[in-house]
């Protein structure tokens, strides 16, 4: 990655922002330290180190979405308000267009 110099203005009007003198004087050096630390970034070896979404495993925090075995169907719809036909039942809410 090579960039001699780009200007925080044109990214700020890319990003359709609006920026004030002092504010380009802010935000230029920093915008310079980003991409000189994303190219020190692309310099590094990674040969063998494999992709990561995330730096530590991640795993559900929810539980398995299945009714537990030893319930019965009856005892599963007991709080449904409106039931038939060991189904529950639900308003339409689908209107004729």
């Amino acid at each position: 990655m090579s960039h001699s110099h780009i200007d925080v203005r044109y990214v700020a009007k890319l990003a359709r922002l609006e920026l004030s003198d002092e504010e380009v004087a802010i935000f230029q050096p920093q915008l310079e330290a980003i991409l000189r630390h994303a190219e020190a970034l692309s310099q590094l070896d990674v040969t063998g180190i494999e992709p990561t979404a995330h730096p530590a495993p991640v795993f559900d925090r929810m539980r398995a979405d299945v009714p537990h075995a030893s319930l019965s169907p009856d005892a599963l719809l007991r709080n449904a308000p409106d039931q038939t036909q060991a189904q529950i039942r639900v308003p339409k809410v689908v209107t004729d267009a």
